[in-house]
Protein backbone atom coordinates (compact mmCIF):
# COMPACT_ATOMS: atom_id res chain seq x y z
CA UNK A 1 0.00 0.00 0.00
CA UNK A 2 1.29 3.14 -1.39
CA UNK A 3 2.83 5.68 2.20
CA UNK A 4 -0.09 8.17 1.41
CA UNK A 5 -2.75 5.88 1.49
CA UNK A 6 -5.55 5.85 3.58
CA UNK A 7 -8.39 3.40 4.81
CA UNK A 8 -12.14 4.42 4.44
CA UNK A 9 -15.02 4.30 6.16
CA UNK A 10 -18.23 4.49 5.16
CA UNK A 11 -20.05 6.68 7.58
CA UNK A 12 -22.97 6.11 5.33
CA UNK A 13 -26.73 4.11 6.20
CA UNK A 14 -27.24 2.65 2.56
CA UNK A 15 -30.28 3.86 0.37
CA UNK A 16 -33.13 1.72 -0.42
CA UNK A 17 -36.73 0.86 -1.22
CA UNK A 18 -38.97 1.42 1.63
CA UNK A 19 -36.11 2.55 3.95
CA UNK A 20 -36.74 4.61 7.10
CA UNK A 21 -37.28 8.31 6.68
CA UNK A 22 -37.93 11.28 8.92
CA UNK A 23 -41.76 11.52 9.67
CA UNK A 24 -43.66 13.17 6.90
CA UNK A 25 -40.83 13.17 4.73
CA UNK A 26 -40.97 11.68 1.25
CA UNK A 27 -41.16 7.71 1.33
CA UNK A 28 -38.26 5.91 -0.74
CA UNK A 29 -39.48 3.86 -3.58
CA UNK A 30 -37.18 1.99 -5.82
CA UNK A 31 -37.47 0.09 -8.59
CA UNK A 32 -36.75 -1.14 -12.50
CA UNK A 33 -37.50 1.15 -14.79
CA UNK A 34 -36.25 -0.64 -17.87
CA UNK A 35 -34.91 -3.99 -17.93
CA UNK A 36 -32.06 -6.17 -19.64
CA UNK A 37 -34.60 -8.42 -20.89
CA UNK A 38 -37.02 -5.68 -22.55
CA UNK A 39 -34.72 -2.70 -23.41
CA UNK A 40 -31.30 -4.28 -23.10
CA UNK A 41 -30.28 -2.24 -19.86
CA UNK A 42 -31.05 -2.42 -16.46
CA UNK A 43 -32.15 1.45 -15.22
CA UNK A 44 -33.70 1.92 -12.15
CA UNK A 45 -36.26 4.96 -11.23
CA UNK A 46 -36.30 6.08 -7.80
CA UNK A 47 -38.07 8.68 -5.73
CA UNK A 48 -37.23 10.46 -2.66
CA UNK A 49 -37.09 13.36 -0.39
CA UNK A 50 -33.79 15.22 -0.45
CA UNK A 51 -33.10 14.77 3.16
CA UNK A 52 -33.16 10.92 2.60
CA UNK A 53 -30.81 8.72 4.67
CA UNK A 54 -26.89 9.89 5.36
CA UNK A 55 -27.84 13.80 4.18
CA UNK A 56 -26.78 17.39 4.87
CA UNK A 57 -29.46 19.92 5.52
CA UNK A 58 -28.97 23.55 3.97
CA UNK A 59 -29.48 26.77 5.57
CA UNK A 60 -32.69 27.14 3.92
CA UNK A 61 -33.86 23.89 5.41
CA UNK A 62 -35.31 26.04 8.09
CA UNK A 63 -33.87 29.67 7.35
CA UNK A 64 -36.51 31.64 4.99
CA UNK A 65 -33.58 33.00 2.38
CA UNK A 66 -31.19 30.77 3.64
CA UNK A 67 -28.45 29.58 1.59
CA UNK A 68 -29.01 26.41 -0.55
CA UNK A 69 -26.99 23.13 -1.21
CA UNK A 70 -25.61 25.46 -4.72
CA UNK A 71 -24.06 27.97 -2.09
CA UNK A 72 -22.88 25.28 -0.66
CA UNK A 73 -18.83 24.13 -1.42
CA UNK A 74 -17.42 20.91 -1.46
CA UNK A 75 -14.17 22.43 0.87
CA UNK A 76 -17.04 22.92 3.65
CA UNK A 77 -18.04 19.37 4.20
CA UNK A 78 -14.46 17.79 4.03
CA UNK A 79 -11.94 18.18 7.19
CA UNK A 80 -10.82 17.52 10.31
CA UNK A 81 -13.53 16.56 12.87
CA UNK A 82 -13.72 15.87 16.23
CA UNK A 83 -16.17 12.63 17.33
CA UNK A 84 -17.79 13.13 21.06
CA UNK A 85 -19.04 10.18 22.49
CA UNK A 86 -22.04 10.03 24.63
CA UNK A 87 -22.87 6.41 25.64
CA UNK A 88 -25.71 5.48 28.06
CA UNK A 89 -28.19 8.58 26.85
CA UNK A 90 -32.39 7.55 27.34
CA UNK A 91 -35.26 7.70 24.97
CA UNK A 92 -35.93 11.29 24.44
CA UNK A 93 -33.11 12.78 26.64
CA UNK A 94 -31.70 15.99 26.18
CA UNK A 95 -27.63 16.25 26.46
CA UNK A 96 -26.22 19.42 27.46
CA UNK A 97 -22.90 21.18 27.57
CA UNK A 98 -21.70 18.48 30.53
CA UNK A 99 -22.29 15.57 28.62
CA UNK A 100 -20.18 16.43 25.56
CA UNK A 101 -17.50 17.07 28.30
CA UNK A 102 -17.84 13.78 29.63
CA UNK A 103 -14.60 12.30 28.63
CA UNK A 104 -12.81 15.48 29.07
CA UNK A 105 -12.52 19.50 28.69
CA UNK A 106 -12.85 20.27 25.23
CA UNK A 107 -10.46 22.87 23.53
CA UNK A 108 -11.34 26.47 23.03
CA UNK A 109 -11.10 25.93 19.04
CA UNK A 110 -12.67 22.82 18.10
CA UNK A 111 -11.90 21.75 14.78
CA UNK A 112 -14.10 22.59 11.85
CA UNK A 113 -16.48 19.53 12.06
CA UNK A 114 -17.85 18.14 15.22
CA UNK A 115 -19.78 14.74 14.72
CA UNK A 116 -21.62 13.33 17.97
CA UNK A 117 -21.51 9.31 18.23
CA UNK A 118 -24.62 8.48 20.64
CA UNK A 119 -25.02 5.15 19.60
CA UNK A 120 -28.37 5.50 18.20
CA UNK A 121 -27.44 4.63 14.78
CA UNK A 122 -28.13 1.30 15.69
CA UNK A 123 -31.85 1.84 16.25
CA UNK A 124 -31.79 3.36 12.33
CA UNK A 125 -33.87 0.69 11.15
CA UNK A 126 -36.34 0.40 14.14
CA UNK A 127 -39.16 2.39 15.59
CA UNK A 128 -37.04 3.63 18.35
CA UNK A 129 -35.09 5.94 15.84
CA UNK A 130 -37.65 8.49 16.40
CA UNK A 131 -37.23 8.74 19.89
CA UNK A 132 -33.07 9.42 20.14
CA UNK A 133 -31.74 11.58 22.24
CA UNK A 134 -31.70 15.82 21.33
CA UNK A 135 -28.83 18.53 21.86
CA UNK A 136 -29.97 21.14 24.08
CA UNK A 137 -29.05 24.41 21.96
CA UNK A 138 -26.86 26.13 24.36
CA UNK A 139 -24.51 23.44 24.12
CA UNK A 140 -24.91 23.80 19.75
CA UNK A 141 -24.22 27.55 20.55
CA UNK A 142 -21.26 26.63 22.98
CA UNK A 143 -19.75 24.87 19.79
CA UNK A 144 -20.48 27.48 17.09
CA UNK A 145 -18.80 29.52 19.18
CA UNK A 146 -15.65 27.07 19.68
CA UNK A 147 -15.80 26.86 15.47
CA UNK A 148 -17.43 24.68 14.65
CA UNK A 149 -18.99 24.68 10.42
CA UNK A 150 -20.66 21.35 10.38
CA UNK A 151 -22.76 19.72 13.11
CA UNK A 152 -23.02 15.68 12.18
CA UNK A 153 -24.95 13.55 14.20
CA UNK A 154 -26.22 9.77 14.30
CA UNK A 155 -29.74 10.56 14.38
CA UNK A 156 -32.41 11.70 12.64
CA UNK A 157 -32.01 15.21 13.85
CA UNK A 158 -29.76 17.10 16.54
CA UNK A 159 -33.48 18.16 17.83
CA UNK A 160 -36.24 15.77 19.12
CA UNK A 161 -38.18 14.52 16.69
CA UNK A 162 -40.84 12.34 18.44
CA UNK A 163 -43.65 15.13 19.53
CA UNK A 164 -41.74 18.08 18.41
CA UNK A 165 -42.29 20.98 16.23
CA UNK A 166 -39.49 23.21 17.63
CA UNK A 167 -35.93 23.11 15.97
CA UNK A 168 -33.49 25.08 18.36
CA UNK A 169 -30.28 23.35 17.52
CA UNK A 170 -31.40 23.82 13.48
CA UNK A 171 -32.35 27.43 14.43
CA UNK A 172 -28.97 28.09 15.99
CA UNK A 173 -26.59 26.18 13.59
CA UNK A 174 -28.64 26.39 9.79
CA UNK A 175 -29.54 30.19 11.58
CA UNK A 176 -25.96 31.11 11.75
CA UNK A 177 -25.28 30.26 8.00
CA UNK A 178 -23.37 26.72 8.61
CA UNK A 179 -24.41 23.09 8.18
CA UNK A 180 -26.11 20.00 9.69
CA UNK A 181 -25.26 16.37 8.58
CA UNK A 182 -27.59 13.73 10.16
CA UNK A 183 -28.14 9.82 10.21
CA UNK A 184 -24.24 9.26 10.24
CA UNK A 185 -23.61 5.50 10.92
CA UNK A 186 -20.26 3.47 12.03
CA UNK A 187 -19.11 6.24 14.16
CA UNK A 188 -17.40 3.77 16.25
CA UNK A 189 -15.43 2.55 13.57
CA UNK A 190 -13.60 5.74 13.66
CA UNK A 191 -10.85 7.39 15.98
CA UNK A 192 -12.32 10.25 18.30
CA UNK A 193 -10.31 12.71 15.70
CA UNK A 194 -10.29 11.88 12.16
CA UNK A 195 -10.88 13.33 8.67
CA UNK A 196 -13.61 12.66 6.93
CA UNK A 197 -15.97 14.12 4.29
CA UNK A 198 -19.07 14.49 3.16
CA UNK A 199 -20.29 14.36 -0.76
CA UNK A 200 -23.50 15.34 -1.53
CA UNK A 201 -25.67 14.77 -4.69
CA UNK A 202 -25.48 18.01 -6.60
CA UNK A 203 -29.01 19.16 -5.71
CA UNK A 204 -29.64 23.15 -5.49
CA UNK A 205 -32.32 22.80 -2.90
CA UNK A 206 -32.42 22.56 0.29
CA UNK A 207 -30.78 19.49 1.43
CA UNK A 208 -29.16 16.92 -0.14
CA UNK A 209 -28.21 12.57 -0.02
CA UNK A 210 -24.38 12.63 0.61
CA UNK A 211 -21.92 9.69 0.88
CA UNK A 212 -19.86 10.34 4.05
CA UNK A 213 -16.45 8.81 4.56
CA UNK A 214 -13.82 8.54 6.81
CA UNK A 215 -9.89 8.34 5.87
CA UNK A 216 -7.91 6.53 8.64
CA UNK A 217 -4.15 6.65 8.17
Amino acid sequence: MPADASRLVDLSHPIRDGMPVYPGDPGVSIGPALTVDADGVDVAGIRMGSHTGTHVDAPSHTVRGGRTMADVGLDELVGDAVVLRVPGLAEGEVYDWDRLEAHGSLPAQLPPIVLIDTGWARWFDDERRTRHPALAAEAAEELLRRGMRVLGVDTLSPDATAGGAAFPVHDAVLGSGRLIVENVANLDAVPDRVRVGFFPLRLAGDGAPVRAVAFLD
